[in-house]
């Protein structure tokens, strides 16, 4: 990943928050078949990652392959209408992407162990359900239908071996014009805008 040192991310703490808060993610193995390309949620426990794939998956053969996942935080355009500095020096500012990623390396270990499977699945909707009223649990399933559905895949876990972080937060602009793409994030409020405009003031207090 191309790294401008004004956007190297390494804190291991902003790293791990930004895998747990987006933790639907960019899996791409490289086996002896060629590389693979697949889209899931993950897990993070400690410095592992864990997810689950169809039976069918190409990813189920691919035990052992080097894996990178790309963890995809808060984005956005940003107009250079919003810094101040474009009406001080006759225009010289152009448009740019702001954004938050986070790259995991490791090795694809692939799980067939059904109580590993069944204890995975119970994590992942207690973590998204938890903010439902009324929160659905794996056991409110018919127990056949579930062992049926545990047939059909597979666990997928990535032990942590390198983690790198850029977070392009227009750390290479004057505070003003920080603070007028702050400002211009809220005003549009369009997609990840308030999430983005969030983590760019995070960001300013973790400088103060």
């Amino acid at each position: 990943m191309y790294q401008p040192r004004h956007f190297v991310e390494t804190r291991e703490d902003t790293l791990h928050g930004l895998i747990d808060a987006h933790p639907f993610a960019t899996l791409v193995a490289n086996g002896a078949a060629g590389m693979a390309v697949n889209h899931l949620p993950f897990v993070r426990q400690g410095q592992v990652l864990h997810g689950h794939v169809a039976r069918g998956n190409e990813l189920a053969a691919m035990d052992g392959a080097a894996a990178l996942v790309i963890f995809h935080g808060p984005q956005g355009y940003v107009s250079p209408n919003w810094y101040p500095s474009k009406h001080a020096n006759g225009g010289r500012e152009v448009p740019t992407w702001n954004y938050a990623v986070a790259h995991v390396h490791g090795r694809l270990r692939v799980i067939h162990d059904a109580d590993w499977l069944r204890a995975l699945l119970d994590g992942l909707t207690d973590r998204h359900e938890a903010s439902e009223p009324s929160p659905w649990r794996v056991a409110d399933a018919p127990a056949d239908h579930v062992e049926k559905l545990l047939g059909a895949i597979v666990g997928i876990e990535i032990a942590i071996e390198r983690i790198e972080g850029k977070f392009k937060l227009s750390q290479n602009h004057p505070d003003a014009n920080r603070t007028g793409v702050i400002a211009g994030l809220i005003r549009r409020g369009q997609i990840d805008d308030l999430a983005l405009a969030a983590l760019m003031q995070k960001q300013e207090e973790g400088r103060a």
